[in-house]
């Protein structure tokens, strides 16, 4: 399995790609990654140093791989934050490219717009584009909570509700969805995630844990991806991919980490400790 991650990257600690790539090598995919930026940290720090990219390198990147041949290999692009919309350009180039070659390959969009209580986080631009430009395009979408309301207008407080704004955002263009961060349908103390494919809708629960760290949903979304090409299951790979994070998070929130043990829990992505089974919704 080949996978090409267009995402950011940061020296110090787990997220975009340096939260995403390691999972899926440990279960055996090849990762070509693409940085959009080099930053020191992930700004939830407040401070960091580094540089975004320029749009133009990330296509020099993606043409240089096209130029070995390797294209018509790849499986699928995954993608993720933007520092600014002009990346989604290069992004969108780099999924023409590959589907060019390869049809059959599948493109993983996470719509990293917001978050409850925090709002939109992102640079003026990036939320019309992931709706009036990448979404249409895309095969897999894996917002959170947050982002299917504002992409969908459409607010997540049941199941019943949640159903009918992961349809709207089909709708909108990628046939299979995944949404993290849910309360609808949990009991206290719990958070839930559903996917749907098909006509088909699954969901689940796993403990809220005590800790707030970044980088989660870009593995959870490089999890998902993942199970879902080698099963061609959406209710399956929602399970996996659930079982794997929860037990990560776990493990760092038990070590009182401010990262995420992307390495040291490395264990959870193979064999998970304890096994979450997604259940028809």
């Amino acid at each position: 399995m080949n996978i090409l991650s267009i995402q950011s990257w940061v020296a110090y600690g787990h997220v975009g790609n340096a939260s995403a790539i390691f999972p899926l090598q440990r279960l055996g995919a090849e990762v070509w990654g693409i940085n959009t930026v080099q930053f020191s940290n992930h700004t939830g720090y407040g401070a960091w140093r580094g540089q975004v990219f320029g749009a133009g390198l990330i296509g020099d990147l993606v043409q240089g791989i096209e130029e070995r041949g390797a294209l018509p290999g790849c499986d699928a692009v995954l993608s993720g934050y933007m520092g600014d919309a002009a990346i989604g350009e290069a992004i969108l180039g780099a999924v023409a490219r590959v589907k060019q070659v390869n049809p059959q390959a599948l493109w993983c969009c996470d719509p990293v717009i917001g978050d409850v209580g925090r709002g939109v986080f992102v640079r003026p631009g990036i939320p019309e584009f992931f709706r009036d430009r990448a979404l249409p395009e895309a095969d897999i979408a894996t917002p959170n909570r947050f982002e299917l309301e504002y992409l969908t207008g459409i607010e997540a407080r049941t199941v019943e509700d949640t159903k009918r704004a992961i349809a709207a955002l089909q709708a909108m263009g990628p046939r299979c969805v995944l949404v993290t961060s849910l309360e609808a349908g949990t009991e206290d103390g719990e958070i839930g995630m559903m996917a749907a494919e098909g006509g088909r809708f699954w969901r689940l629960s796993t403990p809220l844990l005590p800790l707030g760290v970044n980088g989660a949903g870009d593995a959870v979304a490089a999890l998902f991806l993942f199970h879902r090409l080698k099963t061609g299951e959406a209710g399956t790979a929602l399970s996996a991919a659930a079982s794997s994070i929860f037990g990560v998070l776990r493990r760092t929130a038990e070590a009182g980490s401010r990262e995420i043990l992307t390495v040291a829990a490395q264990e959870e992505f193979v064999l998970p400790s304890r096994a979450f089974a997604a259940l028809p919704a």
